[in-house]
């Protein structure tokens, strides 16, 4: 995640048991401290309401939920509890609530549990033990009430619990900084490319955010305000970020330069979380000279967390933005081809690439045609670092909803083609004649979102967060 979030906590018991059993709220509460202070993590606010035993005590937590803007509840079922002390919170606050299902063990030991003698005592360390006799009744209430909730079932110190409450939090911020983003889109599609086109007001009724439309002539105007001492460090920056091949002409290093600089000020101006671009201009007019110097910045850009898909690929974009939400990157790409004898997709893309997420440095090169765009200029050519990969499409489905497609996947070692472009050696856990025909079935644009790491996780919690289908392939 790259900005901070408040999560809410709060745990729930039945106020007669406090003066029947001595020292059980006091060890539910030491429960509760525990799970917030394993929440209480880099960039994570944790708001704890504390323990809710009456109706009055929820509505109070849900004022301070709301009053605090938390992403995200956890309910912390400690014992036993009434749902008409759970409902008001959830009802009120009104974000998405996880259920914790955590036992302070894994089971009673039963010998010394019997050996107690005393009823009293026996019935309060079963009572501190029965997180699970209360789910029952809160699902049921939250399925009557229309109120969409998940689960975590385990004990307090159960490894996979905590690895799926991170998934939840991860998620959580996400959504949130898919909210509060604002994307920019300049150009227009690439000419008949149908698959591409996109509903805006879909995308900003699922993911929330802004959409910003931009104008050619504005990136022009700031290009011609950049300053000679601008376009000399940004010329370092290049020259420090890029393994710049002996070919690169100077000539074409300082246009790279200069256009990265009033891209910067264009992302800056309009505060822009993500861009995506398309544009052609006529042939050797200014628009079509600023156009064929954008790869360089917009790789640049990408790498500094404002990802910038090609071709105008709004969907793609906000999957790149997603994956680099997530920590992941996200880098621009498509089907290149399929190698049978290796087992092994291609795949890759012309344009900006994800520096961070590279394998080694990445390579500036001339080209004399950018393959079916207008102009010539600097291009990019990378792999994607070897190991563990997500891929991620953004989906609009012909019933008018976004879905998330996902497979997870390797980057592999080996030969790749050295167009001048970004491309990469894939192998799935499918053989690749299963893996296209699967990943094609979904119907998603041809373009996806390519990222370091194994999230598919994450993002089945981000789209269980936003009521959204999460297809995952492999």
């Amino acid at each position: 995640m790259d900005a901070s979030i408040k999560v809410g906590l709060f745990g729930i018991g039945l106020e007669t048991y406090w003066r029947q059993f001595r020292d059980l709220k006091a060890r539910l509460e030491g429960y509760q401290q525990t799970i917030a202070q394993q929440l209480q993590q880099p960039g994570i606010t944790v708001v704890d309401a504390g323990l809710v035993d009456t109706v009055e005590k929820a509505r109070a937590a849900a004022a301070v939920f709301r009053q605090e803007d938390v992403a995200l509840i956890f309910l912390y079922v400690s014992t036993y509890a009434l749902s008409a002390t759970v409902l008001p919170v959830v009802q009120q606050a009104r974000v998405p609530v996880v259920i914790l299902n955590l036992q302070p063990v894994k089971a009673i030991d039963y010998a010394w549990f019997n050996s107690l003698g005393d009823r009293g005592l026996m019935t309060g360390e079963w009572l501190a033990n029965c997180q699970a006799c209360a789910v029952p009744e809160i699902a049921n209430v939250f399925n009557r009430s229309g109120i969409s909730f998940f689960q975590v079932t385990g004990t307090l110190d159960d490894a996979g619990a905590w690895t799926e409450i991170g998934e939840w939090v991860a998620a959580a911020g996400v959504a949130r900084g898919m909210q509060q983003n604002r994307l920019g889109v300049l150009g227009h599609y690439y000419n008949g490319m149908l698959d591409i086109y996109s509903d805006l007001t879909l995308q900003a009724a699922t993911f929330g955010g802004h959409i910003q439309h931009l104008e050619m002539c504005e990136l022009a105007a700031f290009r011609e305000q950049v300053q000679p001492e601008e376009a000399a460090r940004k010329r370092e920056e290049i020259l420090a970020s890029f393994q710049v091949l002996d070919e690169c002409a100077p000539e074409e290093i300082d246009r790279a330069a200069v256009t990265a600089v009033a891209l910067d000020k264009l992302v800056a101006h309009h505060r822009l979380g993500s861009l995506c671009y398309y544009y052609e201009g006529t042939p050797g007019g200014p628009y079509e000279d600023l156009i064929s110097s954008v790869i360089a910045g917009n790789s640049m850009l990408t790498a500094n967390h404002v990802p910038v898909a090609g071709e105008y690929e709004v969907k793609n974009v906000q999957a790149m933005k997603i994956m680099d939400l997530f920590g992941a990157g996200g880098s621009f790409t498509e089907f290149y081809g399929l190698d049978f004898n290796d087992d092994i997709v291609l795949m890759g893309h012309d344009g900006p690439g994800h520096l961070a997420i590279a394998e080694g440095k990445t390579l500036l090169k001339p080209l004399g045609v950018y393959h079916g765009k207008p102009g010539r200029g600097l291009s990019v050519e990378m792999k994607v670092k070897h190991g563990p990969v997500t891929l991620l499409s953004v989906v609009e489905t012909g019933q008018g909803r976004l879905k998330l497609l996902v497979a997870e996947g390797a980057s592999v070692e080996g030969p790749i083609l050295q167009i001048g472009n970004t491309n990469s050696r894939y192998r799935f856990p499918l053989d690749i004649k299963t893996f296209v025909n699967n990943w094609c079935r979904q119907g998603p644009a041809h373009h996806c979102a390519i990222g370091i790491g194994h999230i598919a996780g994450k993002l089945e919690k981000l789209g269980a967060l936003l009521d959204m289908q999460v297809v995952r392939v492999c």
